[in-house]
């Protein structure tokens, strides 16, 4: 599968996208940026997430001219995720196998006996 290729349900594995990026990166982007400079990457792309939320949901407005891109930003910040991931030698497939496993052991009972959580289920 190459970066031009999803399948044709649009649905896209984990690993699928690790391969794809891994790709591009060497087809397209070169090489990887250090690790440090992609942590500074993610963190800059976590901060315009941040700012979209912020005048989306928030408080805050958007400038004249400026338009709400939460899936683009969304996008970027996987996207570096994904660079972290393969150039760390992590596997998040597995990664996200075990968060689940270790989350549903630790809060099976906390989530639901929160009455906080009981209080409004309408951003489900």
């Amino acid at each position: 599968m190459d970066s031009n290729t999803l399948h044709a349900s649009g649905t896209l594995t984990i690993a699928e996208a690790q391969r794809m990026v891994d790709q591009w990166i060497h087809t397209v982007g070169v090489r990887y940026f250090s690790e440090l400079t992609n942590m500074a990457c993610l963190t800059e792309e976590v901060g315009e997430l941040a700012r979209v939320m912020a005048r989306t949901y928030g408080d805050q407005s958007f400038k004249a001219g400026e338009k709400p891109n939460l899936g683009e930003e969304m996008a970027d910040v996987l996207w570096v995720l994904l660079c972290l991931a393969n150039q760390t030698g992590v596997d998040l497939t597995a990664e996200l196998q075990r968060s689940f496993d270790k989350k549903t052991q630790r809060d099976k009972e906390r989530h639901a006996n929160n009455p906080k959580l009981q209080q409004d289920n309408t951003n489900k």
